[in-house]
């Protein structure tokens, strides 16, 4: 990756211009030296790094020992007398390692094509539509659609597992730059609320965004400390693009929108219940085990076909088509990205040989997620046992253990509770605090890999299992350690394969 490097006189200049300085630049900066590197982590510093001093677990030991390895003077908004390097002290040290970052790698974002997604629900599968829809789109051309997700990163270099839904700004920033260097034209990525609010994505230029919708999710005291925060922290991510659209059909819209005019140049809307919407989906059915629906969307108009169960997949699509026009994207490939569309972890469907049991591993995780994925289980699956399998992760979000317990127990015959990315939380303590509003017949097994076991033999009769909240994960968080483990769809596969064998059915 070939970058233009700057004298640290620019990145001081680029800071005082935004109004991020808070005090005189010190005589002992050597403004007219070269910064090699701009980071936050003491472990990757070069001889002429710039370093950054942030995050609530920062301490003085990190600092010199960047010192030590060669930074040449650090960006922090604590001046550290005890290290003989000369601090350039900043009133937001988010908002300035955010812009620092944006010029280290040259700004990438304006010449890429940016897609931001945002939403309670549902980022994800909307990333993986456009996509997939991108992917065909490219093809001819040899070439791929980068994409930064909660799921996994691939920038054209790396593709890995993801920690964050947004990467923090170095990060985000060398993905970008690494997406343009590999000759990529678009990447699609999530743009979360924590990501907003914290200025991860600030000074990135999205070629399109798109609003799904909104609920209550992520209000705790190291998240959101109430709903309109949460809400306008999504809504900043208008300010940033060249075109957005927005789903008329979700609480809040016409807040939205009035956002979305406010600060986008353009904005088009789409909806499954209003004609007026510039993308409306109507006469949805199943066809089989596909969904069929149509679309009214101007040169994109037609009938479309999704083959990724979930009937509220529909609105995922919506969107995806909505993006497209935005972004002039041919009809043909819109519709055979939705069509080959597949989301890791996201409405995957294994069965017994037999057909009694039925095993959905799905990542929801939030009120809204978990009210769309049992109102489509009712219409797909009717009559059928249900059994939920599900924990809450440690530490945020803690609404989401009455709001999960509350649905899950209207709604299932069984509900299993187990571990969930419970950090530095006690898993058990967890369960049973889900546990206490769960008004079906309830379980707890800590280990998670024994409760979908559990979940997979404990059918006698029809049955639908819904295994959530961890999709196609490999780790668990386990106090701040990220530990391997087999996935969901590797645990039902196994345990799928247990209960073949214990009824005697053999592979054809």
């Amino acid at each position: 990756m070939d970058l233009t490097r700057f004298p640290l006189g620019d990145y001081c200049a680029l800071l005082d211009g935004l109004g991020l300085l808070a005090a005189p630049l010190p005589p002992a900066l050597d403004l007219g030296r070269t910064v090699a590197l701009v980071s936050c982590n003491s472990r990757q510093v070069v001889s002429g790094t710039l370093f950054l001093c942030k995050g609530a677990q920062f301490r003085p030991d990190y600092l010199a020992d960047a010192a030590r390895r060669g930074a040449f003077a650090y960006v922090s908004e604590t001046p550290y007398p005890s290290v003989p390097l000369p601090c350039v002290l900043v009133r937001d040290i988010r908002q300035a390692m955010a812009r620092l970052a944006v010029k280290y790698y040259n700004h990438p974002s304006e010449k890429l094509k940016v897609i931001g997604i945002t939403g309670t629900k549902g980022k994800s599968s909307t990333a993986y539509y456009l996509k997939h829809i991108l992917d065909g789109y490219l093809a001819p051309e040899g070439r791929t659609c980068g994409i930064i997700s909660s799921i996994e990163t691939w920038d054209g270099v790396e593709r890995f597992e993801s920690h964050l839904t947004t990467p923090e700004p170095l990060e985000l920033q060398r993905h970008l730059a690494r997406a343009l260097a590999s000759g990529m034209e678009y990447v699609v990525m999530e743009a979360s609320s924590q990501a907003l609010k914290y200025h991860r994505t600030l000074g990135v230029r999205f070629a399109a965004a798109a609003f799904l919708n909104i609920g209550t999710d992520h209000i705790s005291p190291i998240e959101h400390p109430d709903f309109d925060d949460y809400f306008h922290s999504k809504l900043k991510l208008f300010a940033q693009a060249e075109f957005s659209c927005v789903n008329l059909d979700c609480d809040h819209a016409a807040e939205a929108v009035d956002a979305a005019r406010a600060g986008c140049p353009a904005v088009l809307t789409f909806s499954r219940h209003n004609p007026a919407a510039g993308v409306y989906g109507r006469d949805v059915r199943k066809v089989g085990r596909d969904i069929l629906f149509q679309a009214d969307a101007a040169q994109l108009s037609g009938q479309y076909r999704l083959t990724m169960p979930g009937l509220f997949n529909v609105d995922n699509a919506l969107a995806a088509i909505a993006l497209c026009l935005g972004l002039r994207i041919p009809r043909q490939a819109v519709a055979d990205g939705l069509a080959q569309a597949r989301v890791p972890g996201r409405m995957e469907v294994y069965s017994s040989r037999d057909g009694t049991v039925t095993a959905i591993v799905d990542y929801a995780h939030n009120r809204m997620s978990f009210e769309a994925l049992f109102r489509s289980v009712q219409q797909e699956y009717p009559g059928q046992r249900v059994v939920t399998v599900f924990g809450c992760p440690g530490k945020k979000a803690f609404g989401r253990r009455r709001d999960l317990g509350e649905v899950a127990g209207a709604h299932s015959d069984l509900v299993i509770l187990t571990e969930e990315d419970s950090g530095e939380e006690d898993t058990l303590s967890i369960c049973q605090e889900i546990a206490a509003h769960v008004a079906c017949q309830c379980l707890i097994q800590p280990n998670r890999g024994e409760a979908i076991r559990q979940a997979v033999l404990s059918c006698g009769e029809p049955s639908v299992l819904l295994i959530t909240g961890k999709g196609a994960e490999t780790r668990q968080k386990r106090g701040r350690e990220y530990i391997d483990t087999p996935s969901d769809v590797e645990y039902v596969q196994t345990f799928l394969g247990e209960w073949d064998a214990r009824k005697g059915l053999r592979s054809p």
